[in-house]
């Protein structure tokens, strides 16, 4: 499959059927195919949508009442005054009872981006002001390519330095893990590596104090993957949950699934018993919006 990825775009969409294929001819959760190490992880909410600081803090206090442990703020706004503004409303709301994740988006650029990413010195400062908000990780501070810049910046600051969620091949993954670069390893078991290749990593990963908690913002397909894979080769604290509500929500994330995926009141995931990843396909809503079919036999 990785030749295949390389050839002809991103395959690894077929890796995560075949593995629910082998689950559900096997009658076991994927989880447990991949070790079984748990059968829940724990969400943190990550939100995408920039609101003021007062909507911030009001939307924190809604992800605590809903059982959430941790929440993830993405930066961006004109001016990074204004991303600090909506940290410190956030953290002041929240007080200790929400570990706080920050997105600085400098891993990777969007076609449109004229800007350049931030040199080792500006993560440094902004590291240090982060530091005073207690936050949990800072991800994606330099852009994805600068493996210097990244282990001098994790020697530098307390706290978690994450990335890689659009580093591709298993090759540049292991040269983070073989560099120091990174506290928290965040590849996309939907878009790298598959979880053969990611279950390897995060093996790596372990061995050198390592996290791996994969990137998941996409649909409900993506979500349980990664929860399985999570659940069942990690030793991760949290799993991203994309949720921000009412932009982001379960059901809209999750259309074609006939449930969408949910967290208990403490913030779990539950993966059950159920083979495979423990889902059904909503084919009728798919129907709706099938352009063409093609059938192999």
């Amino acid at each position: 499959l990785e030749n295949v990825g390389f050839h002809a775009g991103r395959c690894w969409p077929l890796d995560m059927a075949l593995w629910d294929l082998e689950g559900l001819r096997r009658g076991k959760p994927v989880y447990q195919l991949l070790g079984g190490r748990a059968d829940k992880v724990r969400a943190y909410v990550s939100s995408g949508v920039h609101r003021s600081p007062e909507e911030m803090a009001e939307v924190a206090l809604r992800f605590i009442d809903a059982g959430f442990p941790a929440m993830k703020v993405r930066l961006g706004r004109k001016g990074l005054e204004k991303d600090l503004d909506v940290l410190r409303a956030v953290r002041n709301a929240a007080g200790d009872r929400l570990e706080l994740m920050v997105d600085c988006n400098q891993g990777w650029r969007m076609p449109w981006d004229t800007a350049e990413p931030w040199d080792l010195e500006q993560a440094s400062a902004l590291a240090e002001r982060l530091e005073e908000l207690n936050v949990f990780w800072m991800e994606e501070p330099l852009h994805r390519s600068d493996l210097t810049g990244m282990a001098a910046l994790r020697s530098k600051t307390k706290m978690r330095i994450a990335g890689a969620e659009m580093t591709r091949e298993i090759g540049d993954l292991l040269n983070l893990v073989n560099h120091d670069c990174l506290d928290v390893l965040q590849p996309d078991v939907v878009l790298s590596g598959g979880f053969l290749g990611l279950k390897k990593l995060a093996e790596a990963a372990e061995k050198k104090g390592m996290m791996l908690t994969p990137h998941t913002w996409g649909n409900g397909i993506g979500l349980l993957g990664n929860a399985h894979l999570t659940a069942g080769a990690t030793n991760a604290s949290f799993l991203e949950f994309p949720f921000d509500p009412p932009e982001w929500t379960c059901e809209g994330r999750d259309f074609m699934l006939e449930e969408p995926v949910g967290v208990d009141e403490d913030g779990w995931i539950h993966l059950g018993e159920a083979p495979g990843f423990g889902t059904r396909l909503d084919e009728e809503r798919l129907s709706s919006t099938e352009v063409w079919r093609r059938e192999y036999r």
